[in-house]
């Protein structure tokens, strides 16, 4: 009924007691250990296991022991895997008559570190005593115990029970004891009980109770079993008994009220704030969050640089763990990157397009320090086709490309209102060469992004059939520009004017400087510049290329006439030919 095998009396008493009490029993067969020491009284021996030693468990499986592992043995060898589980060599049969019961307590942190090493084995070990031993159990329920159950064998398999008990307890555990205000017990549950009550309630829980001379409190000495009860920290065991109190008298007769005091003033994380802006930004625009290991191998980092170039990355030591769990989490990682890489390639294998991104530490060390730095940094990676095809467009709309990215990017500086943004070309040698931009925030790059690097596309074990673009950013220093205030402007109730502009200029001059150039000369009446065509061709000297701009006028207080928009006009050619040499193109 208990949700255990009966096996048979003698079996069944040491699981019974274990149910009443919460402490674990085996037993072994007395006259096969007396033939193991060579027909002598068998010698009881506690200790790990040692090289090459092996054991076969009451459920019939062979196992290898490690050195951590604690054994009951004898002079012969090993009987059992202290706490968990019996061998099947001393197990109780049907022919046993002498029985020798041993009652102990184990280290809970090696039984569960040998529970977990066989489980990695392939040999999981489910057994009720593990589970006890592995939470715990007071040394002093050993002796109660053996009592009870050697009293039940004596009763239900007519034994005679040999006189003494071998107990060796050389290191009993401090006993909790706290002194425990009435004052406190009915500041902390809201309730009005009175010092006979609480005497009452730890009582019945076993607790042993004195009240001190002066009645204003209780001195508690709690029971074996009651391992929760900390000795060490009387705060928290008086928390733990007022609980204890409150649990006996029941919750549903606390008192509803009314709080009473103060509510603090409540402060916002600025920072958190602020890096939650960036994350709802970027799945607005389609991306999906990752979350990556914070551990890694300098090797695995080491690919994001081709092989014989410079790396672009912090040249810093690498934070490492002094017992890493695995081969491939041995250190604090440089750099976002390589973990959002890893995941791409992990599901290219059952997608054909990824746009993800991270926001997350990277680890420093800092020279003189004991504690690494601890920056945010921003990576996304971006590959496959521009979008899903649809039944109403089932085009192909072709891969994604260096512009794609560059969208993510114009969106996010936009929605953060980050301020006097521009683009401008940039190397890193993690990136295709002429594939990368640098993001300038207030005249300081931010981070880079672009097509990744072929050779580090390989690395990767990234498919050569579509680009993979990349960014990674300095997110504290996106942070700190964030603008927390920024002017709004209501929609114009005047019709806007639409013109096109198109002008030469050199090869190499960016698009994005002109455009800034022509916002500038247009203002205040030029309200959007969209640069809509390249070209490069017969009809245009060497050296040079057209960009075509449709440009947008609209005011606030009236409709604009043709003449007035050709003057703006004019001052926009004017300044253009002034600043870039740029000729407009008929």
């Amino acid at each position: 009924m208990c949700g255990m095998r009966p096996i048979n009396n003698i079996v069944d008493v040491t699981n019974y007691v274990m149910l009443e009490t919460g402490q674990p029993i085996h037993a072994f067969d007395y006259d096969i250990l007396v033939a193991r020491a060579g027909g002598t009284a068998p010698t009881i021996i506690t200790r790990t296991a040692r090289p090459g030693e092996t054991i076969t468990t009451l459920d019939e499986v062979h196992r290898d022991l490690d050195d951590f592992t604690e054994m009951v043995c004898d002079t012969a060898g090993v009987l059992s895997i202290a706490g968990i589980i019996g061998g099947a060599e001393s197990e109780i049969r049907p022919d046993t008559t002498n029985i020798l019961l041993e009652v102990a307590s184990w280290n809970f942190i090696n039984l569960r570190r040998t529970l977990a090493a066989q489980r990695e084995r392939g040999k999981e070990i489910n057994s009720e005593a593990g589970a006890r031993f592995s939470r715990g159990v007071h040394p002093d329920l050993a002796l109660p115990t053996n009592m009870r159950a050697i009293e039940m064998m004596r009763q239900l398999g007519g034994g005679q029970i040999a006189q003494g008990v071998i107990d060796d307890y050389p290191m009993p555990p401090p006993v909790a004891e706290v002194d425990l205000p009435l004052a406190m017990v009915q500041r902390i549950s809201g309730l009005p009980l009175t010092m006979g009550e609480v005497v009452d309630i730890l009582t019945r829980l076993e607790f042993a109770c004195t009240v001190t001379d002066d009645g204003a409190a209780v001195h508690v000495v709690t029971p074996p079993h009651r391992l929760d009860i900390s000795p060490d920290d009387p705060l928290t065991a008086r928390a733990d008994l007022v609980e204890e109190i409150t649990r006996i008298y029941g919750y549903d007769r606390i008192p509803n009220t009314l709080i009473v005091d103060e509510l603090p003033p409540q402060r916002a994380n600025a920072s958190l704030e602020r890096e939650e802006r960036v994350r709802d930004v970027l799945v607005e625009a389609g991306l999906y969050e990752v979350i990556t290991y914070r551990l890694t191998t300098v090797e695995r980092e080491a690919l994001l640089t081709p092989p014989g170039a410079r790396s672009d990355w912090p040249d810093a030591p690498y934070v490492r763990l002094a017992n890493p769990t695995s081969q491939d989490k041995v250190a604090m990682r440089h750099t976002l990157l390589a973990g959002l890489l890893d995941v791409t390639a992990a599901n290219l294998r059952f997608r054909d397009r990824v746009a993800i991104f991270e926001a997350g530490a990277v680890f420093l060390p800092v020279a003189g320090e004991a504690l690494p730095d601890e920056p945010a940094r921003l990576s996304i990676v971006m590959t496959g086709p521009r979008r899903p095809p649809t039944w109403a467009d089932r085009a192909d709309p072709g891969p994604m490309d260096f512009f794609d990215l560059k969208g993510v990017v114009e969106t996010l500086a936009g929605a953060l209102h980050l301020p006097d943004v521009t683009y401008t070309p940039a190397e890193h040698s993690t990136f295709h060469p002429g594939r990368v931009a640098s993001l300038n925030v207030a005249g300081a790059s931010v981070g880079v992004f672009g097509e990744l690097h072929p050779l580090v596309r390989d690395a990767f074990e990234l498919p050569d059939g579509a680009a993979v673009l990349a960014a990674e950013f300095d997110l504290e220093a996106i942070k700190a520009q964030m603008s927390t205030t920024f002017r709004v402007q209501p929609l114009s109730r005047y019709q806007a004017v639409y013109q096109d502009i198109a002008v030469v200029v050199d090869a190499d001059l960016p698009a994005g400087a002109l455009q800034a150039a022509i916002m500038r000369a247009g203002a205040p009446l030029l309200i959007e510049a969209r640069l809509f065509d390249v070209y490069t061709g017969a009809q245009v000297p060497a050296g040079k290329k057209s960009l075509a701009y449709a440009l947008t006028y609209q005011s606030d207080a009236e409709t604009l006439t043709d003449r007035a928009v050709a003057k703006v006009q004019e001052r926009v050619v004017k300044a253009l030919s002034r600043q870039f040499g740029a000729e407009l193109r008929a």
